[in-house]
């Protein structure tokens, strides 16, 4: 996670450069979780996207990903990437290697014009302590759910952004201060761990994890407990630039004895 903070500048300063004498674009912040479909809106786009040219960066060396309204056919996930008709740049079944900056800029006659637009796509990620390993009723689980950002801290997330981590039950209601849970965090990496005794009753029980921005949304991801039969499930779901609250319902099952955990994505 260094890596980000210590290249964020280097990558602003020489990737998306702004012009001297104009004003800055809107910096869009978009939220994503594993299997979305996301769309990061080009704010400068000119009335032709042929002049349309998008940049990723992550690791301070910039890719090309459309050349002139022309998507490059040359680079990996080119099949998840498509043009829209407004500019916008659109990736399909986001993963993790996708988080990062991406830059709009407008080229006539080979000469930029106007400003970068930059959009910062971040990355929910959820995991388990007890991945692939039966566990029984009175077994210690802990999940740690994860926002993968770049470009700005996780502090500045938080107290400019408004953003938030928390955890909901399978009725949508906060967990973060029931005495069943213990719930820890770190704000330097935008992490959130829940850590929870199994009972009986968790059987097909659901915990969520919500990124919201000013009591907005963002996007969530979802840990489902099944019996050994299948196994433990992780699905994800949300939105991207602006959400409405989602709700997932879970059906009640007899309890087993006897569970798996795993995960796999939607």
């Amino acid at each position: 996670m260094a890596d980000q903070c210590h290249m964020c500048l280097l990558g602003l300063i020489i990737l998306c450069p702004l012009l001297t004498g104009k004003s800055e674009a809107e910096v869009i912040h978009v939220f994503s979780s594993s299997g979305e479909n996301v769309r990061l809106p080009c704010n400068n786009a000119l009335s032709d996207c042929s002049s349309t040219t998008w940049n990723y960066n992550r690791h301070s060396v910039a890719v090309e990903l459309i050349t002139l309204g022309i998507k490059k056919n040359n680079i990996e996930r080119c099949e998840r990437l498509s043009l829209g008709s407004d500019c916008s740049l659109n990736i399909k079944k986001v993963t993790q290697e996708d988080y990062g900056l991406y830059c709009c800029r407008q080229f006539v006659n080979g000469k930029q014009q106007g400003t970068d637009a930059r959009v910062y796509l971040h990355f929910l990620h959820v995991s388990s302590s007890s991945s692939q390993t039966e566990i029984r009723p009175g077994s210690s689980v802990t999940l740690s759910c994860q926002l993968y950002y770049y470009g700005v801290s996780c502090d500045s997330l938080v107290r400019t952004d408004g953003i938030q981590l928390f955890w909901v039950n399978q009725a949508d209601v906060s967990v973060m201060t029931d005495s069943r849970y213990q719930i820890s965090s770190s704000s330097t990496d935008c992490i959130s761990n829940l850590t929870t005794t199994l009972l009986n009753e968790d059987l097909n029980r659901e915990w969520r994890c919500l990124v919201t921005q000013r009591n907005q949304l963002k996007t969530s991801a979802t840990f489902t407990v099944k019996d050994s039969v299948s196994i433990f499930e992780f699905t994800q779901h949300g939105t991207s630039v602006a959400s409405t609250t989602e709700k997932t319902q879970i059906p009640d099952t007899a309890p087993k004895s006897l569970w798996m955990l795993d995960h796999y994505s939607e």
